[in-house]
């Protein structure tokens, strides 16, 4: 089994809400479980501004498959909320990144492992450090010294 980090995020529809069931949904993937979860944040967008908050959380979970096939379990998951991909940083149902796969280091087409951005986003690293307190980015560092750099990045917290 490998430890492996994912980041959910939305804005559309009702964002809580579709966090909150993808939760439920990883833990249905083949040969996969839950090991924790976060809270749940709420960020403003990156890059496309003209949208919606997001809400976003991270996922530990403990799965035997690899990491493509992971991925593919992913975005069936995304597919089947809506998740369509118009353009880079466009608003959407449900987003979830495979952040972390153990300490692999992948540089394929499609899956990029450590996720290339990850150590520059608030809204990824709150809820990670949360979870993972001591977790280290492969061949970057401690996820939590990158997170002091990130905190003009406006990451709150909700009830």
């Amino acid at each position: 089994m490998t430890a492996a980090f994912i980041g959910l995020g939305a804005n559309l529809g009702d964002p809580q809400r579709q966090v909150q069931q993808a939760f439920q949904e990883l833990a249905a993937i083949p040969h996969t479980r839950v090991v924790r979860t976060s809270s749940l944040y709420r960020s403003a967008p990156l890059g496309y501004a003209e949208q919606p908050s997001f809400v976003n959380a991270v996922a530990q979970v403990e799965t035997g498959l690899p990491a493509e096939r992971l991925l593919v379990e992913l975005q069936a998951i995304e597919a089947a909320h809506g998740r369509r991909r118009s353009f880079a940083n466009a608003p959407r149902t449900l987003d979830l990144d495979l952040l972390l796969f153990g300490n692999a280091a992948v540089d394929a087409p499609g899956l990029k492992i450590p996720h290339p951005r990850m150590h520059e986003r608030a809204f990824v690293l709150r809820p990670l450090v949360e979870i993972a307190e001591d977790i280290t980015i492969p061949g970057r560092g401690l996820a939590s010294a990158f997170l002091e750099a990130c905190t003009n990045q406006g990451v709150e917290k909700l009830d």
